[in-house]
């Protein structure tokens, strides 16, 4: 069950890793490419772990599975940076997952216009 401040800490941590990632990470690892977006962070009730799910806009598969391999390479940096930004006693470990909800949501689209398309040229 999340609490208000687990709540309010995994915003603040999606805020602050955001920045991170587009900053500070992005100029340590030329490699990362794409946009990076942190969707959510689910922080643990006692502030040890933290699920940071995050989505990659790239051209190719491989160059999204490339970014995220870096990007989970460098959990522990991104880690040290929060811990100079946030005033907690400890920063969770953070662990990164890529988050595919925009993408099942656009092929969901996707089906649903081509069931409407055949459905309307029936009736014609």
């Amino acid at each position: 069950m999340k609490t208000k401040r687990t709540e309010r800490l995994g915003s603040e941590f999606r805020k602050e890793i955001s920045a991170v990632l587009a900053g500070p990470l992005k100029n340590r690892e030329p490699d990362l490419k794409g946009i990076v977006s942190v969707t959510e962070a689910d922080v643990a009730p006692d502030l040890k772990t933290a699920k940071i799910y995050v989505s990659v806009y790239a051209p190719t598969a491989e160059e999204r599975a490339a970014s995220l391999a870096i990007i989970r390479a460098n959990a522990g940096f991104v880690r040290r940076e929060l811990a100079q930004v946030m005033r907690l006693r400890t920063v969770p470990e953070l662990t990164f997952l890529s988050d595919d909800s925009f993408e099942y949501g656009a092929r969901m689209d996707e089906l649903f216009a081509k069931i409407k398309k055949d459905e309307s040229g029936e009736h014609d």
